[in-house]
């Protein structure tokens, strides 16, 4: 059977107003605010963000529901035809609110994608102040994991050191037409002036963080001289850092990681993680 458009992009659309304005409350829309938001889908989260915030664009892949969109002819709504994985937000940033300025990332991020845009977010985080996402439940409680859980992995480490955190509350599959398989949630990142620790090439310390995690039944130590590292080199870091020789990577906290990462970036010894 084939699959409706619909289904292909992977789009939930939320029909539950109570739900609708309590993600509203949470991104608190003003008329100083430019809100890209990701998925627009039939418009329920862009018109009362509209009435609100002084611009929206509203980003949406599907043409199928670019006409209904640009029906509602609000001054401060563009309509964007495009794949927001492909958008650049500090281009939009510019142009939509000066040099300088920053956006509100908000939406219902259909499931296919949201991992994808959780990166993206990484990567374009100087153009964002606070992104507001639904999405599905287990993948908002990998985003906040703390060390010693089995949610913890590396997008946990990198968006909690340079994003606060938090999951508002969850949301049924009875709110959304068609209803997903699963619970969602609606989380909330609000951007950090600066990194909880410091990091010089983030790009790099994300693939470190991979060759970490790779096998995460072995310990972070195997996992290293698996990647070509020397023994004794990683047993001297890690009793600097006061991580036990048989710690797997998700019991390693967030300075830790990063101190073991400036380590082998101070002394070049960058291994598979090396652009």
């Amino acid at each position: 059977m084939r699959r409706s458009r619909t289904r292909s992009f992977g789009q939930h659309f939320l029909k539950d107003k109570s739900v609708l304005w309590k993600i509203i409350e949470v991104i608190a829309p003003d008329e100083a605010d430019l809100i890209i938001e990701i998925g627009a889908g039939k418009g329920a989260l862009t018109l009362p963000l509209a009435k609100k915030a002084g611009h929206v664009i509203a980003v949406e892949k599907d043409r199928a529901l670019i006409p209904g969109l640009r029906a509602q002819n609000l001054k401060n709504l563009t309509v964007l035809e495009a794949d927001v994985l492909c958008v650049d937000f500090s281009v939009l940033c510019r142009d939509y609110a000066g040099t300088g300025k920053k956006a509100k990332l908000a939406g219902n991020l259909p499931y296919v994608i949201s991992a994808p845009i959780l990166f993206k977010i990484l990567e374009e985080k100087e153009s964002l102040s606070d992104c507001v996402f639904l999405l599905q439940k287990e993948v908002a409680e990998r985003i906040r994991a703390k060390p010693g859980t089995k949610a913890y992995a590396p997008i946990s480490i990198r968006l909690q050191n340079d994003f606060s955190v938090r999951l508002c509350f969850t949301v049924g599959p009875a709110s959304f037409s068609p209803p997903p398989q699963v619970q969602s949630a609606l989380v909330r990142l609000e951007k950090r002036d600066e990194p909880l620790f410091p990091v010089k090439r983030p790009e790099a310390f994300g693939r470190f963080l991979k060759t970490a995690f790779r096998h995460r039944r072995k310990t972070l130590v195997n996992n290293l001289l698996m990647a070509g590292h020397d023994r004794t080199t990683l047993e001297t870091i890690l009793g600097q850092l006061g991580i036990a020789k048989n710690r797997r990577p998700e019991q390693v906290s967030i300075p830790q990681f990063v101190g073991m990462f400036n380590f082998f970036m101070k002394n070049e010894i960058m291994r598979s993680w090396k652009s």
